[in-house]
């Protein structure tokens, strides 16, 4: 729990860069205004310091392990778990982190020509990701939510080809992940970084390791049961 708001927003960013979430929710600069304190950058932006602080302690420094067993549990919940968690995770943090990878670029990518190239690449998978989730959204996660209910003419012959594709669009995420991690060497941040270079940063670890997650959740424990669901 924060109980001091005599740090610098700059401070508190590096200590934890999910801090940086809130301070852009209340439009307060941590990259170039990072050395304002906490109280000046409140009494700027009209903020009262202890409820900032408060939501400031409660921002979680990477994505808590899912612990449920979901093998067991119907699949609507686990769908419902998936696009309330997984999916507005990605709704929210791939717009955010796209508007860091273009401050980022701007600010150090004539030094760094790379992080254009990581740029473009997380680019494609972002319009691919917001594909993606609507055809799950729209199409896929229904079907099986029918298929669950008992309702089989409300489902496709067959959703082995559905499943597939995504699992296929998994795939591209995966190596699109891989291909960042690798040019960024494993997202090493130079000590002339600015705050929103490391904030950038942390957050796409954080991304990596909820892509992972909820890729493991679809193909390994909801795709399985719903085929072994369709064919029974």
């Amino acid at each position: 729990m924060l109980r001091s708001s005599e740090k610098t927003v700059g401070e508190l960013v590096v200590e934890n860069p999910a801090t940086a979430r809130v301070f852009e929710k209340y439009g307060i600069d941590y990259c170039c205004g990072g050395k304002h304190s906490l109280d000046d950058a409140c009494r700027e932006r009209g903020v009262a310091p202890a409820a900032l602080l408060d939501e400031l302690s409660q921002a979680s420094p990477k994505p808590q392990p899912d612990k449920r067993d979901w093998q067991g549990a119907a699949l609507r919940d686990l769908i419902e778990h998936i696009v309330s968690r997984h999916h507005a995770y990605l709704k929210s943090e791939l717009p955010r982190l796209a508007e860091l990878f273009a401050k980022v670029v701007r600010a150090h990518g004539e030094r760094e020509p790379v992080l254009a190239e990581v740029s473009e690449i997380f680019g494609i998978m972002k319009e691919e990701l917001d594909a993606h989730l609507m055809k799950e959204e729209m199409i896929l996660f229904p079907t099986i939510v029918k298929l669950e209910a008992g309702n089989a003419s409300g489902a496709p012959c067959s959703i082995e080809h559905p499943i597939a594709r995504m699992e296929y669009e998994h795939e591209s995420a995966g190596r699109a992940l891989a291909q960042m991690r690798h040019l960024t060497r494993d997202y090493y941040i130079p000590e002339e970084a600015c705050n929103t270079y490391r904030a950038l940063f942390a957050a796409m670890i954080e991304l990596e390791a909820d892509l992972h997650e909820h890729i493991h959740l679809e193909n390994n424990i909801l795709f399985p049961r719903a085929a072994a669901l369709q064919a029974r």
